[in-house]
């Protein structure tokens, strides 16, 4: 899949995660987010930007209960909650959310 954004082509494996991160931007997430049915919220956005920022730090992404963890470590319990972040990615909260933010797939995920 490609993504056309600012007059750069933008290409993603088959599951839809970058081939190149450093593309990633937030219209790209934009993008990737509206071909998901998704509408970015505050509430995503402190989600991505976390996953980012923990990247950026590590080098690696949390699977869903590393993400869940800090999370509620971060931001308190009731954003580390399943529900919660199901309700923001429904498609699994790591792997919908590194997709949008431009990360690889967790480790683990299917």
């Amino acid at each position: 899949m490609e993504f056309e954004i600012n007059g750069i082509t933008v290409e993603t494996d088959s599951e839809g995660y970058l081939r190149d991160l450093s593309l990633w931007s937030e219209d790209l997430a934009k993008n990737i987010a509206t071909k998901e049915k998704l509408e970015l919220t505050n509430n995503h956005w402190e989600v991505i930007h976390y996953l980012r920022q923990g990247y950026a730090a590590s080098g690696t992404v949390p699977n869903i209960r590393l993400l869940q963890k800090a999370m509620a470590r971060e931001y308190g319990p009731e954003k580390g909650d399943s529900k919660y972040l199901y309700a923001l990615f429904p498609y699994g909260p790591a792997k919908q959310a590194c997709r949008i933010a431009g990360l690889p797939k967790p480790t683990g995920c299917v």
